[in-house]
């Protein structure tokens, strides 16, 4: 069968390969992948910025966010036709790991699908056991692939606004910092809610990105025209804020931004080693006495997949066709080098195994 690879600290390498068929065993089911989508990090891990094979293999299989069906259930209580959604995450023996969190590892020897240490879903087959793959209704065939990334904006907003219930104050603004695929979902879930949410990007009005915003009651702020640090004054308290963008200089600018109370997730991953000139005493004295907290977000678990497909559920009903307005370009797998090349106005791009 074929595979989408890449050598992981290669720039560059990306290509189509043959491997063999997988052979399942007991307790696993034979999955035919459908979609997979590419985000961020699979163009990272083509850059050569990070990445790591399994043991004995050179490559890595790439794609971490994957729709499939059921093709033989063998023993497990699946059953042939339905569709899945495979978790990323494959635990270890930590505490967290032996307790379905393994979102939260302590001891890191966990492997990522596509990232670390186990082949992802860019291929035409898969074996795996019940436990990695979550059911999706039939219904969700056309946008079920933006299953994962979903999750990882659930188990954000699940945890902030925990986290903001240690205040009476309900959250009356919420701020989003990017329009990429995730920053868009997450304003979704926010728009859900009925929070009053404002995204901020340097994208033009005329964006496919800035339509969608609009779309679900959200507002777009231009970075160009209005700052991060600005926020304040031009919208009020800000109680939650989502650092989408993966750029630290942003993040450090949210701290600032952040009101009384406030809560920042922080969602992207910056790599690379940017210098950062701050006044830390200004942001440990803004964070104390404004009674601020940061978090970092990373991976989700079974439970994360579960909620997601309930939330992309409600967002169909809400808001019929929208999410697969964020799917702007479809590839076959013999073009999935091009899907690592996107183009200004791309949102997501997906490849199509069948």
């Amino acid at each position: 069968m074929k595979a989408g690879v890449v050598i992981p600290g290669k720039k560059d390498s990306a290509q189509l390969v043959e491997i063999d068929m997988p052979v399942s065993s007991s307790g696993q089911a034979f999955v035919r992948l459908l979609e997979v989508g590419i985000d961020g990090t699979d163009i990272e891990i083509t850059r050569g910025e990070y990445g790591e094979a399994p043991p004995d293999n050179a490559f890595i299989i790439l794609g971490h966010e994957a729709v499939g069906q059921i093709k033989d259930p063998g023993t497990t209580k699946l059953s042939k036709g339905d569709l899945v959604a495979p978790l990323v995450r494959r635990p270890d023996g930590c505490v967290n790991c032996r307790s379905s969190k393994s979102d939260m590892c302590i001891e890191g020897n966990y492997r990522e699908c596509g990232i670390r240490g186990t082949h992802g879903f860019l291929r035409e087959y898969l074996v795996e056991k019940p436990d990695f793959l979550v059911p999706v209704p039939k219904e969700l065939r056309n946008i079920a692939v933006l299953t994962e990334p979903t999750s990882i904006a659930t188990k954000g907003m699940e945890q902030a606004i925990e986290l903001h219930n240690r205040s009476a104050n309900p959250i009356n603004i919420a701020v989003v910092l990017g329009s990429g695929p995730l920053g868009l979902l997450t304003t979704a879930l926010l728009r859900l809610q009925d929070f009053n949410t404002y995204v901020l990007d340097i994208v033009p009005r005329s964006s496919p990105k800035v339509h969608l915003i609009e779309a679900i009651g959200a507002t777009y702020l231009d970075g160009r025209e209005s700052v991060v640090t600005a926020l304040p004054q031009k919208l009020g308290n800000l109680d939650l804020i989502v650092e989408a963008t993966g750029n630290s200089t942003v993040a450090f600018q949210a701290i600032s931004a952040l009101g009384l109370n406030g809560i920042l997730c922080l969602m992207g991953v910056s790599t690379g080693e940017k210098p950062l000139e701050i006044c830390a005493d200004c942001l440990s004295m803004q964070m104390v006495l404004g009674n601020k907290m940061v978090f970092g977000t990373v991976s989700s678990n079974r439970g994360h997949f579960e909620r997601s497909v309930q939330s992309l559920t409600s967002m169909e009903q809400k808001w019929p066709g929208w999410l697969s307005r964020l799917i702007t370009r479809r590839l076959t797998l013999d073009k999935f080098r091009d899907a690592l090349d996107p183009g200004p106005d791309n949102i997501k791009t997906v490849i199509e195994l069948t």
